[in-house]
């Protein structure tokens, strides 16, 4: 009597995601400049919070021992702090607003355009993953550092910013000077991430690691120069009437428009940069002017400008990253990684 031995069937292999594969593997791919992006943060970070403690401190004595030397020839204060904080708060701004062109840079040169041009991203779209699910790795795992890296940055920066504030330091910046706006806020996170939708659909693009860098960078710069055209913009501003016995409008805050008034409510451009030299009094005379306005946002519209340019940066950098996922499809058409079947 034979006996026919049943084989049951082997039970499936069990094989790691791709999504952890390509997590560890991008990581180590960009194991420089992630190293790079660490000692960045690190170094900022630390230097602004030295220039939110013992520099600010110092500034906000020197300038009190220089007030009160008033109108006398000799007067020992501390210039050498003064400067000091003056510098490092403009190195400290340049460096925080540099960061979304870095990404921008990086992001061009190496996230999509280098495998591209080497051919092992086609590679990978045949063995191991597909297209859609390689970008959304390249998009997701960097957008989460960087933002995390960025929000310390601008984050430190504003406390920094803060703690200078009613302090009689006279060399602080304004909250509405632009460059200082930015720096302080979350626009400044969400353009480091439209800087990284932009390499990655930029790289798609050209396939090459240097004409996608230069074009990366310049895009980023028009995104962010659309950005600053239309802040006065995003949010109702008020608007104040004042005398024309004052030099200027009254009003302090970021301008989106001024001049005077007529007698009939007409709003006309200022002729005259002061209202007490007598040629300009002839010339409010002419024009039947009454009075100067200035329509402005004030201290309060603060972060409702923050957060509706943030809202309008990501707006732009979500569209530009699903423009690359429609440009990435477009090249590849129906490439799909290859089913293996165990035997």
């Amino acid at each position: 009597m034979t006996g026919l031995a049943s084989t049951a069937p082997a039970p499936p292999t069990r094989r790691p995601s791709a999504a952890p594969r390509q997590t560890r593997w991008l990581l180590r791919l960009h194991r420089p400049a992630l190293c790079a992006w660490a000692g960045l943060v690190l170094v900022v970070s630390a230097g602004l919070l030295w220039l939110g403690g013992p520099f600010t401190d110092a500034a906000a004595a020197a300038w009190r021992q220089y007030d009160a030397c008033g109108m006398a020839a000799t007067c020992a204060y501390d210039q050498l702090a003064i400067l000091h904080y003056r510098d490092f708060y403009q190195y400290a701004m340049v460096a925080v607003l540099a960061v979304p062109f870095l990404v921008a840079a990086w992001a061009g040169a190496t996230l999509t355009s280098r495998e591209l041009e080497t051919g092992t991203a086609r590679l990978a779209w045949t063995q191991s993953v597909s297209p859609a699910r390689w970008l959304a790795a390249k998009l997701a795992v960097p957008a989460a550092l960087i933002a995390v890296g960025t929000g310390l940055l601008v984050g430190l920066y504003h406390l920094a910013w803060s703690a200078g504030r009613g302090r009689s330091i006279d060399s602080a910046k304004p909250w509405y000077d632009s460059s200082n706006f930015f720096a302080g806020g979350p626009t400044t996170v969400a353009l480091a991430l439209a800087g990284l939708a932009v390499g990655a659909l930029v790289g798609l693009v050209w396939r090459r690691s240097l004409p996608a860098l230069i074009t990366s960078v310049v895009t980023t710069a028009g995104v962010f120069g659309i950005i600053h055209l239309a802040l006065p913009y995003l949010w109702p501003s008020v608007t104040r009437v004042s005398r024309l016995t004052l030099d200027a409008p009254a009003g302090t805050g970021l301008t989106v428009d001024e001049g005077v008034l007529t007698s009939t409510g007409a709003r006309l451009p200022d002729p005259c940069d002061s209202s007490s030299l007598q040629q300009c009094r002839a010339t409010y005379d002419e024009l039947d002017a009454v009075s100067y306005y200035r329509d402005y946002h004030p201290l309060s519209h603060y972060w409702p400008l923050q957060l509706t340019a943030t809202a309008l940066t990501l707006a732009i950098g979500a569209f530009l990253a699903l423009a690359a996922f429609r440009m990435l499809k477009r090249h590849t058409g129906g490439i799909s990684p290859r089913e293996k079947t165990p035997a």
